[in-house]
């Protein structure tokens, strides 16, 4: 999917608003999928893009966080964490499926149907510069912010 145009997209979001791609397009933007609010992983992700979000705002970035989660989830996933960037609610797989994110896993021995854990960084021209898929999320978003600001 690298060096390709992400068509626009529309998803409801954290404040009540929705959140379209094109509107941000003056800046680079990185959408990372996780998959599900509160989980030990999926915290410990946010929480690092958190603690480095002005670092992604100097240069020039913004970050959303997509998962199948309610926005209600979303809101106090983000409350309670102190998350200054929108969380986008995508329950019906739209984008999820747009990016290729939705994968067969073993959970508990079981086989679930899910969100890869991915992160897809897109310049201000919507065009994606790098991604990755099947990530561990403990220091992710370090080197998220160190591409970002490499380009």
């Amino acid at each position: 999917m690298s060096k390709q145009a992400v068509a626009d997209f529309t998803l409801p979001a954290t404040g009540g608003v929705d959140f379209s791609l094109y509107p941000i397009r003056s800046k680079s933007l990185v959408i990372y999928f996780y998959p599900k609010d509160s989980t030990p992983g999926c915290t410990t992700e946010a929480q690092q893009f958190r603690d480095l979000y002005a670092q992604f705002q100097l240069a020039g970035c913004e970050i959303a966080g997509i998962s199948r989660d309610s926005v209600k989830s979303h809101e106090n996933f983000k409350a309670r964490f102190s998350l200054p960037y929108a969380l986008l609610s995508d329950a019906e797989e739209k984008v999820c499926t747009q990016f290729g994110v939705m994968k067969q896993k073993m959970m508990y021995g079981k086989q679930v149907r899910g969100i890869e854990r991915s992160t897809f960084v897109l310049d201000n021209h919507g065009i994606i510069r790098k991604e990755w898929r099947g990530l561990k999320a403990d220091g992710h978003a370090q080197e998220v912010l160190d591409l970002v600001q490499s380009l």
